[in-house]
């Protein structure tokens, strides 16, 4: 029942700036850690940036300076600010729902949103 739809994805030039959104629904939304995962066409999956329960964000090497995740717990929304956008930033972006760490959590994934970077 837990579902996480993405958002906010599209077509950008180098340099320019998106917004992704992350809705969940059907969990406490704020209770667990969240988080933003990328994958290229041919190219293993990867974190982007992670904000747990608390507000703690970690962010990846390549996006570190660039992109800021954030969460709106009243909302069940996590977001995921991206400016100074490159090329290898081109991916399906994913919203990821981390498990609590409890033997019946598991984790949960949106269906993804595409972020092309091209002039």
């Amino acid at each position: 029942q837990v579902q996480l739809v993405e958002s906010g994805g599209g077509l950008v030039q180098p340099g320019g700036s998106l917004r992704l959104s992350c809705a969940a629904s059907g969990s406490i939304f704020s209770i667990y850690t969240m988080g933003w995962y990328r994958q290229a066409p041919g190219k293993q999956r990867e974190l982007v940036a992670a904000i747990t329960s608390g507000g703690t964000t970690n962010y990846a090497d390549s996006v570190k300076g660039r992109f800021t995740i954030s969460r709106d717990n009243a909302k069940s929304t996590m977001y995921l600010q991206m400016n100074s956008l490159k090329a290898e930033d081109t991916a399906v972006y994913y919203c990821k729902r981390y498990g609590s760490g409890s033997y019946y959590s598991r984790e949960y994934w949106g269906l993804g949103t595409q972020v092309t970077v091209s002039s």
